[in-house]
């Protein structure tokens, strides 16, 4: 863990405005006997743990459809490499230390008692990423002394795991707050309502497919995750957690009534890179990181919920129709995530700006494309599909200001409560309860609800309404590290194994179809006169060049330990996908 000069106590808000500065030479080697005597300094040992719930990240989606880039080439993942292993002991060791130090101090029994609660919920959301990486783990529940105490545990099995996790967080509900007002000093701290909404998302990861391959949906744990994803719905609901009324602000009107977790940015303090990651170079300070790929949107529905090529909807067309409208007749979530060729974006406070992305009309930060008549070559084959990304992005920072994003980061938000709430209600054979969320979603999202009301929700059966809740998580939960977990977690990687990805490149053309010569189309593009419609569109594979199909075999449903740790602790066995005999399910 690296020294901690100064940790800031914020008094208006927590971890935003700073008023007192604190010193602790070493969190691994303290003085439990000064900080826990000393509220604030008890404090200041566990706002260094809250780092761990992350903050914006624009490339959360890599691994799905959702984002350019194929992250899985053969052998992407091995026993011997780094990749995707997750290990967390040394932050265990230090919230096992609150627990036990805690109360060998002087606080009050309110101090205490909030300390181990928040405490005992980041123990559970720390193992919860582990087992959903590796399946079961050594639990640990004291703090180990690395030079004294024998650390060669052997692993829990997978079901002790979860009853373990459970148990903490059944724990820290009982000594949470109920709830931490957006008005609160205390705002953005752990309350019982994020622990209960995240008791229910265990629960659900317990009940999956991932952990009962030989009864993905009928197995005994679906009834209890049902139980608690309903009680989870219902209390948050009753107290006021709702969709925020417009999509596009989940984030961007903060400490919204979505907002069940939110990790607190305020510049110049704490800021995130989302802004500068995600427009195109020409209006940040590089090229962006993550784009959005021709497949996934192509995921998007039409207005009325309904796929493109669904010969029932009223928007129904041909792929090669949709290539060339793909704007026309959306989902509107469509209109409040993507920025395409032609598209008004009026980033940095520009007035009636439009974003191109055609070659040789388009800067060179943001272009993309083949086109042998443009005169120049794109130097973002490898990186850009065409698009960009819109949702959450602060468009009245300018260029300059990209770094200076500080939106405060939504970890859990009121619509994952429901479309989990959703998904175990179809499971348990209450797919009414499901529809009735999914219309929710929908209604907020402003598709039209058709003369059914049902907002283009066609399924009938219990696999059909899974598919649904599926798509729905698809495109709600766009770009913000849902979808391969997802996937995952429901046994679908054969999805995404044997896939490659696509953009779009946008040629301008005359009104008889022909291509507009390059330097009138330039000099139209600079008064941002061309439109969506002045172009035709072509799909081009991408990357262009090195790996450009995803390898995804089964044995990823549960990754390895590495051999590191194996070696060096002769107490731990490999998982049986991966030479072991470990067995990383709850079968």
């Amino acid at each position: 863990m690296k020294k901690i000069l100064y940790l800031i106590i914020c008094l208006t808000g927590f971890l935003s405005s700073c008023h007192d500065v604190l010193d602790i030479e070493d969190i691994n080697n303290y003085n439990p006997e000064l900080v826990w005597n000393d509220e604030n300094l008890a404090n200041a040992y566990m706002a260094n743990l809250y780092p761990m719930f992350g903050n914006w990240n624009t490339g959360a989606d890599a691994f799905s459809q959702q984002l350019a880039g194929i992250p899985f080439y053969s052998d992407r993942i091995t026993i011997t490499n780094g990749e995707f292993k997750l290990w967390n002991y040394g932050r265990i060791r230090l919230i096992n230390q609150a627990i036990v130090d805690v109360n060998s101090g002087k606080l009050s029994d309110v101090v205490k008692g909030n300390i181990t609660a928040q405490a005992l919920f980041m123990r559970a959301f720390t193992y919860f990423d582990m087992v959903r990486y590796h399946g079961g783990v050594p639990y640990i529940t004291v703090p180990q002394d690395r030079y004294e105490d024998d650390l060669f545990v052997p692993r829990n099995s997978t079901k002790e795991c979860f009853d373990l996790i459970v148990k903490d967080l059944d724990e820290a509900i009982a000594k949470l707050p109920a709830r931490i007002t957006t008005s609160s000093k205390d705002f953005g701290k752990i309350d019982r309502n994020f622990a209960l909404a995240f008791k229910a998302k265990v629960l659900l990861l317990k009940a999956s497919p991932q952990f009962n391959p030989s009864k993905p949906w009928d197995n005994q744990y679906w009834a209890d995750a049902y139980a608690v994803n309903k009680r989870a719905y219902e209390d948050l609901k009753s107290q006021g957690y709702a969709l925020a009324a417009n999509y596009e602000d989940v984030a961007l009107v903060e400490r919204g009534p979505e907002s069940i977790f939110t990790v607190i940015n305020s510049y110049p303090n704490k800021v995130a890179g989302w802004d500068n990651g995600v427009r195109p170079g020409s209006e940040s300070r590089g090229p962006a990181s993550s784009v959005p790929t021709w497949e996934y949107l192509k995921e998007f529905p039409m207005k009325d919920g309904k796929m493109f090529n669904d010969p029932t909807g009223k928007y129904s067309k041909s792929e090669a129709e949709l290539l060339q409208t793909f704007w026309k007749d959306r989902d509107p979530r469509f209109n409040k995530s993507i920025v395409w060729n032609g598209k008004v974006y009026e980033v940095s406070g520009k007035s009636g700006k439009r974003q191109y992305t055609a070659l040789g009309i388009a800067h060179e930060l943001d272009d993309f494309g083949v086109n042998p008549k443009a005169g120049v070559n794109s130097t973002n084959l490898d990186r850009y599909t065409g698009f960009f990304i819109l949702k959450n992005s602060l468009l009245k920072l300018a260029q300059a200001e990209v770094q200076q994003y500080d939106v405060d980061y939504v970890l859990m938000r009121f619509a994952e409560v429901m479309i989990n709430y959703a998904e175990t209600a179809n499971e348990t054979g209450k797919m009414d309860e499901a529809l009735d969320i999914l219309k929710q979603i929908r209604k907020r999202a402003g598709i039209e609800p058709g003369t059914d009301g049902n907002y283009g929700i066609t399924a009938k059966t219990r696999a059909e309404m899974r598919e649904t809740i599926l798509s729905e998580r698809n495109i709600e939960f766009s770009f913000e590290g849902h979808r391969f977990w997802d996937l995952r977690r429901l046994r679908m990687l054969n999805r995404l194994d044997g896939t490659t990805k696509h953009g779009v490149e946008a040629i301008a053309v005359l009104p008889n179809g022909q291509d507009m010569p390059i330097g009138d189309a330039r000099t139209k593009a600079d008064k941002y006169e061309l439109v969506e419609s002045d172009f035709k569109y072509s799909v081009l594979q991408v990357p262009r060049s090195g790996v450009k199909v995803n390898v995804v075999p089964d044995k990823y449903y549960f990754f390895p330990i590495q051999q590191d740790l194996l070696d060096r602790n002769k107490s731990l066995t490999q998982n049986k996908d991966w030479g072991g005999t470990f067995n990383p399910t709850l079968e």
